[in-house]
């Protein structure tokens, strides 16, 4: 290929905005015994980025349209490295949250525009083998998240992993000012800020009244409010939709069973097979005494497993039917995630392994397949709009399933454990405990939470996987009419 210097530019943002999803789950603890947070914090250390992300994808990329891709990808990287070089310095869990949420409104403007760029830059053949690169550089970043960040937490510090974002964003937007063509969307174009705005308000809502869950209960004030502004900011995102010129979504779109079934699909697929990481980490590192670097390599059997079918995928079974993929996918990631439902008092990592293997293959399915599903449920000209809500409901999925994940195994944990230990366990270390609490009873209760939490994930992934396989597959195109002179109907639904 002739432009290098574009494919290695946006690969640069890519890997970086995709790393840091999870690169900082194996670092939890340590961020936690350093800046004395509590589970809670911890949540929203995880879920501060993710929500960012999902809430502003769309916004991000309608407004890159108008204002210039590369303008806009620039800005995004430039704020990802501020928000990074604050997030190594916080002093409290407060600032570093803070922090992190900045770095995902730098990411949802890289990550909007990556993806256009490339189709800008390059063309035919060429396009077909950067979207190839593209595609395994986002699929690394998240095999060598936890590895990665294993290493820099062991050596030099926590601190580390966001750090290393300095260099790196120095040269991407080097390279992205000197090889990278600005390029912007058909003129007359608008942004639909209100419906963003309603929509960050409403992932904002919801998140933040499942994690207060955890701590107050559901019947709480500040649960119930957080829910009630959620469900007002629905509504009002439903209602400017409908009315505004160039909607973020064009809930036409919600017609057709296939996409639904998709987004769906995509919803439940990064929460279902990624959500229980950071408290399956703070698990092995806090209670099992690993050290980070061995507790990011446990991770590895999933990953490389997940990379393996992947390739075998996009080898060997193209054109399997998106029903089959997608669905049957997250039906293997329900089941590897209910295999590991079986912790106790005296398990060790190795009881997760079949459980991360069946993820693997199932992520493995899903990942390659999940973005051609959805493109394919859409009219050509709305296939932007399909990859745009594609990466926000994933994203989205990840952050609730963080949050859920979390407020079940707090609660399974506060009948095993003193008033308030369930809450503070991942701060202070069994060790705050132990004047108290007998460490089998720790390990007994933290292994009770996990089960329960990696149960209801398991299960709302059965419920998920089912769904994509009735509503896409019902969804398929019908089969050209074979009446002589009929013509042959429009397949506007997802072919396979």
């Amino acid at each position: 290929m002739r432009r290098w210097g574009t494919l290695t530019a946006v690969c640069l943002g890519t890997f970086m905005l995709l790393l840091d999803v999870t690169i900082v789950l194996v670092a939890l603890p340590d961020m936690a015994g350093s800046l004395h947070a509590s589970l809670g914090d911890l949540q929203w250390v995880v879920d501060g980025y993710a929500l960012a992300l999902a809430a502003l994808l769309l916004g991000a990329g309608a407004a890159a349209d108008i204002l210039g891709r590369r303008r806009v990808h620039v800005v995004g990287v430039a704020l990802f490295a501020a928000a990074s070089l604050l997030c190594g310095l916080a002093s409290g869990p407060e600032l570093l949250v803070a922090a992190r949420a900045l770095q995902g409104i730098g990411a949802a403007a890289m990550f909007a525009t990556t993806l256009p760029l490339l189709g800008s830059a390059y063309q035919g053949r060429q396009r077909s083998a950067a979207l190839g690169v593209w595609g395994a550089v986002s699929g690394g970043a998240a095999a060598v998240g936890p590895v990665l960040g294993g290493l820099i937490t062991q050596g030099p510090g926590w601190q580390w992993i966001f750090y290393v974002n300095l260099p790196v964003s120095v040269v991407a937007i080097w390279l992205t000012l000197r090889e990278v063509p600005e390029s912007r969307g058909p003129r007359g174009m608008s942004v639909d800020w209100a419906g963003t705005a309603a929509f960050a308000l409403f992932a904002g809502g919801v998140t933040y009244a499942v994690v207060r869950a955890g701590e107050d209960g559901w019947t709480a004030p500040a649960t119930l409010i957080p829910l009630a502004v959620a469900g007002l900011a629905l509504v009002a995102f439903v209602l400017v939709e409908r009315r505004v010129a160039h909607p973020l979504l064009d809930l036409s779109l919600l017609r057709r069973p296939a996409f639904v079934g998709v987004m769906l699909g995509a919803f439940a697929f990064n929460g279902v097979a990624f959500g229980g990481i950071a408290y399956l980490s703070i698990w092995m590192q806090t209670l099992l005494g690993m050290s980070p670097v061995r507790g990011g390599l446990t991770m590895l059997p999933l990953t490389a497993v997940s990379m393996v079918v992947a390739v075998l995928v996009g080898r060997l079974l193209h054109g399997v039917p998106a029903w089959l993929t997608v669905g049957g996918g997250l039906l293997l990631i329900a089941s590897g995630t209910l295999c590991q439902a079986v912790l106790d008092a005296g398990s060790d990592w190795t009881a997760l392994l079949p459980g991360f293997v069946l993820v693997g293959i199932g992520t493995g399915f899903v990942s390659p397949t999940v973005a051609g599903a959805a493109l394919a449920t859409v009219p050509a000209e709305r296939s932007g709009m399909a990859g745009g809500a594609v990466n926000t409901v994933r994203q989205l999925g990840y952050a609730l399933a963080v949050a859920v994940f979390g407020t079940v195994l707090t609660s399974r944990m506060t009948g095993r454990l003193p008033n308030g230990a369930a809450h503070t366990l991942a701060g202070g270390g069994a060790g705050a405990l132990r004047g108290g609490v007998p460490e089998h009873t720790l390990r007994a209760a933290f292994a009770s939470g996990l089960n329960g939490a990696l149960v209801v994930t398991g299960l709302a992934g059965v419920v998920a996987g089912v769904l994509v396989l009735v509503l896409v597959r019902a969804g398929r195109p019908a089969p050209p009419s074979k009446t002589p002179g009929a013509a042959p109907e429009k397949a506007t639904a997802a072919r396979g």
